[in-house]
């Protein structure tokens, strides 16, 4: 099994603003009042296409697919929600909290990558979990230790405990799950996706652990990450809110290992915390995302969906 995969499938936007109903629980989206909506949409047009370009230059393949504008998808830049790719050739489609986010799921989507020469052997759909208002959003809610085949969950009103245990039978993980915090408006409330607030590379894991409210957890979340072999690079709720815990590790040319994050979430880093993270990765790759994190609520990883299948 390898934690880490060279092709990345990404979504450019084409109708992108501020999404009305992932805002109900997603405390990072902000309005940006000042600008017309077609503005917005080509800040993030042109912050997409610099990140794709930075990506290529260090040798990640980076599969771009076209937003559509039949439907209306103002999320559809964030794919790694509703689909990820499993290296024994299985596709998971997820059950998705807002309802204009399930017309993100494109059938086109697999056919180009079949022609790609990727093998697509079958598909487990937890998809009619949304008639139940059930709800476990990709590699949102999920973040999977590929190798030690454990996955770790933020238990949210995107993540359901019970259907987060059925992925981990189906997939053959083991489950940890817990609940991380933030502060808004002086209340504790759930963060709404576990990759907002941690990252897991090969032989390291980014995690705001101040979020972990309960002890408990807390200490058994640590207790897993250590008995796998990892640093723990602990990140401040200040940082998280600067989507620092949003970043994602990928192999660029000759399998070498980067760590991929915004301009927003690298500028909040200390010089401590960069030395650490850049002993695990020949570099940081670093985009300036700001208007797809202010009017998206998502960052970096958001935007990138691991593609681990078999090739032909």
């Amino acid at each position: 099994m390898q934690q880490t995969t060279n092709t990345i499938l990404m979504i450019r936007p084409v109708n992108f603003r501020m999404n009305e109903q992932t805002a109900v629980n997603n405390y990072y989206q902000k309005v940006l009042d000042n600008l017309l909506p077609e503005t917005v949409n080509a800040k993030a047009q042109k912050e997409f296409d610099a990140f794709v370009e930075k990506l290529e230059k260090v040798g990640v393949q980076v599969i771009v697919v076209n937003d559509t504008n039949e439907t209306d998808t103002p999320d559809a830049v964030f794919p790694n929600n509703w689909i990820s790719f499993h290296q024994n050739g299985s596709v998971a489609l997820y059950p998705m909290f807002a309802e204009n986010r399930r017309l993100e799921r494109r059938e086109d989507i697999l056919e180009i990558l079949e022609s790609k020469r990727f093998l697509i052997y079958d598909i487990v759909d937890y998809t009619s979990a949304e008639d139940e208002a059930v709800f476990l959003e990709g590699t949102g809610s999920l973040l999977l230790d590929r190798i030690h085949k454990k996955a770790y969950c933020a238990l949210s009103p995107r993540a359901d405990e019970d259907l987060f245990i059925e992925f981990c039978e189906d997939f053959d993980y083991m489950p940890v799950w817990f609940t991380a915090n933030q502060t808004v408006n002086g209340k504790r409330v759930p963060i709404y996706h576990t990759n907002v607030m941690m990252c897991l590379g090969e032989t390291f894991a980014v995690i705001c652990l101040s979020s972990i409210d309960d002890k408990n957890e807390r200490k058994n979340v640590i207790q897993n990450l250590k008995e796998d072999g990892k640093e723990i690079i602990d990140i401040t709720e200040a940082q998280v809110n600067c989507f620092a815990g949003n970043m994602l590790q990928v192999k660029g040319t000759n399998d070498e290992l980067y760590l991929v994050m915004s301009q927003y979430a690298y500028d909040s880093l200390t010089n401590s915390q960069l030395e650490v993270l850049k002993k695990h990765n020949k570099a940081i790759v670093s985009s300036s995302l700001d208007t797809i994190e202010a009017c998206g609520g998502g960052s970096a990883r958001c935007m990138m969906a691991e593609v681990f299948l078999p090739k032909a």
